[in-house]
């Protein structure tokens, strides 16, 4: 966030509101990918090299991420940030399983130094790719005022001339409104569950029940990647039909069912159906829960600390993922998998509950405001 809200200050370019942030992210994130160039192999001898270029990548990584986020929240209809949303995480999804098998079969056939120079060149042509896509028909590909036709367009202003610190109030502002602390905390609340229990399941699996870690990874990366993609489709077109809200409870219920039915079975899951059919069900709950929880994100962030707020969302989101992660390694030490699982199902279901009244009261301060007039 202390990066990206400059993102959010300066928005006056004729190249755009948010393309000049995309374009100069991505050249300078395929620019520190060249770091990896210098890595001969074995690559573990070049553990501090590899950091610093991952880190410096990283971060430009999350200025693009920003300000694409923000592109979207400031020129899309509420009516279709689902299935943007939608796109956006299959294509998430579509991009680590194809990059990661690619690059695993170049380390295995090739060489380290293969697989770094193909990874440069791909972001290569996917940044020259994006320099061509504008925001406006009439935007510039580049910032020349000398460009023919330039007098004939209307610049760009900035909405709002506020100063860092002013920024950072309003960032906050955003971030702890009520409502939305109120709809943030529980789907931070899943995403950590739904981590905390799929860590003790597949370590379940191999340690207690003897599949190989092979097994695992596989199921996980075919059924992980066409399923979640065509559920990630569905669901963005869901939330756009019924609304995001409405889809986020039904998710969330989705989810507590899902939780509690799997851990009350748990004697049936040395059957290689049952465990397999639990790791399916599995991977559809991210993407339906991300289509729905995104477009209500983007709904909270104020206008004009868009991609600041929303990056922090996903920053949270993530570090969700993490410490789910670490909670259920030290958990496991003292409950079974089970158990983990029927206390993130009891976690879901505090959260669906507020969520849902959240939602319903919403929507009744809504019917009383429209009424409201009418009586009068």
């Amino acid at each position: 966030s202390c990066v990206n809200i400059n993102s959010d200050r300066f928005q006056s370019s004729p190249m755009g509101r948010r393309r000049p942030w995309v374009i100069g992210a991505q050249t300078c994130a395929f620019l520190a990918s060249l770091g990896l160039l210098f890595v001969r192999d074995p690559p573990k001898k070049y553990i501090k090299t590899l950091v610093i270029a991952f880190f410096i990548h990283s971060i430009f990584a999350s200025i693009q991420d920003a300000s694409v986020d923000a592109q979207a929240i400031t020129t899309i209809p509420l009516n279709e940030r689902g299935r943007i949303n939608g796109f956006m995480r299959g294509g998430f999804l579509v991009g680590i399983s194809l990059g990661a098998a690619g690059l695993a079969w170049m380390l295995r056939n090739w060489s380290y130094l293969g697989a770094a120079s193909v990874n440069s060149l791909f972001l290569l042509i996917f940044t020259v790719i994006t320099f061509f896509i504008k925001e406006n028909s009439d935007d510039q590909l580049l910032s020349r005022r000398c460009r023919k036709g330039y007098g004939k367009r209307r610049p760009y202003e900035n909405r709002h001339n506020y100063s860092i610190l002013r920024l950072f109030i309003e960032l906050f502002k955003g971030l702890f409104a009520f409502q939305s602390i109120r709809l943030f905390i529980p789907i931070l609340l899943v995403y950590a569950c739904q981590s905390a229990f799929i860590r003790a399941y597949n370590i379940h699996l191999i340690k207690v029940l003897g599949w190989s870690d092979t097994s695992v990874s596989i199921l996980s990366g075919i059924w992980g990647t066409l399923i979640p993609l065509g559920v990630a489709l569905i669901g963005g077109w869901l939330a756009d039909f019924i609304g995001a809200r409405c889809l986020l409870v039904i998710v969330m219920l989705i989810h507590a069912s899902y939780m509690l039915t799997v851990n009350l079975i748990e004697s049936y899951w040395y059957q290689r159906s049952v465990a397999t059919t639990v790791l399916i069900f599995w991977s559809m709950m991210d993407p339906i829960l991300s289509t729905a929880a995104m477009p209500v994100l983007m709904a909270l962030c104020r206008t004009h600390v868009e991609g600041s707020q929303f990056t922090t969302y996903m920053s949270l989101v993530n570090l969700c993922d993490l410490a789910g992660a670490f909670v259920s390694g030290h958990l496991q030490q003292h409950l079974r998998a089970n158990t983990i699982g029927l206390g993130c199902a009891a976690l879901i279901i505090i959260a669906f509950v507020v969520v849902t009244l959240s939602v319903w009261h919403d929507r009744r301060r809504i019917t009383l405001v429209s009424v409201a007039p009418q009586e009068s």
